[in-house]
């Protein structure tokens, strides 16, 4: 399933501390943030729940877009 998430990711800095937890979160998932996107989206694919993962995080801000 593909999740599609707004993000505070805005900046390279914010980029490597988002990538480094999803690293730890979900090492075995595929995702990629869009920066050029005004939302910053984030894309994960993924056959687990990760929404309640993403939201207990509190190195960026995400909204699950529908």
């Amino acid at each position: 399933m593909i999740y599609v998430f707004k993000t505070s990711v805005d900046s390279p800095s914010k980029l490597e501390s988002a990538s480094a937890l999803l690293y730890e979160l979900i090492p075995e998932t595929l995702w990629n943030f869009d920066l050029e996107d005004c939302d910053n989206i984030l894309r994960i694919d993924s056959e687990q729940n990760i929404v309640h993962l993403l939201e207990k995080n509190t190195v960026f801000d995400c909204i699950e877009l529908e």
